[in-house]
């Protein structure tokens, strides 16, 4: 075989695997499903400790939520978005799965 043919054949392959690698990334970024925004999901899994919020109680955004034990570490769940708590989906000492809704939250109107 030539050289120019091994040449070829190498970048030929190259391109292959590069095509077959861009397919794979595009399936795995498919699996992401978007999300509503008031609905505050549980990142990873774990257990929770303490919930700091009640059904009707007006949370800003940023402020805690629930407090969960993961990994070794807390990690403090915080509002996404403003608004008024519509339902607290979790309770202590329960364990979660990832992706469980752990609050729902209705967004508060914007004054005009």
């Amino acid at each position: 075989m030539t050289k120019y043919r091994e040449e070829y054949r190498e970048e030929r392959d190259m391109q292959q695997q590069n095509e077959s690698q861009d397919e794979i990334r595009i399936a795995y970024r498919q699996t992401y499903v978007p999300v509503d925004e008031g609905l505050v999901y549980a990142f990873i899994p774990g257990t929770i400790i303490d919930v700091f919020v009640k059904k009707g109680q007006m949370v800003k955004k940023g402020d805690a939520l629930c407090s969960m034990h993961a990994m070794k570490m807390d990690n403090i769940i915080c509002a996404t978005i403003s608004g008024k708590i519509k339902a607290v989906n979790v309770k202590e000492e329960q364990n979660i799965s990832k992706n469980d809704v752990l609050v729902e939250i209705v967004p508060c109107e914007k004054k005009k």
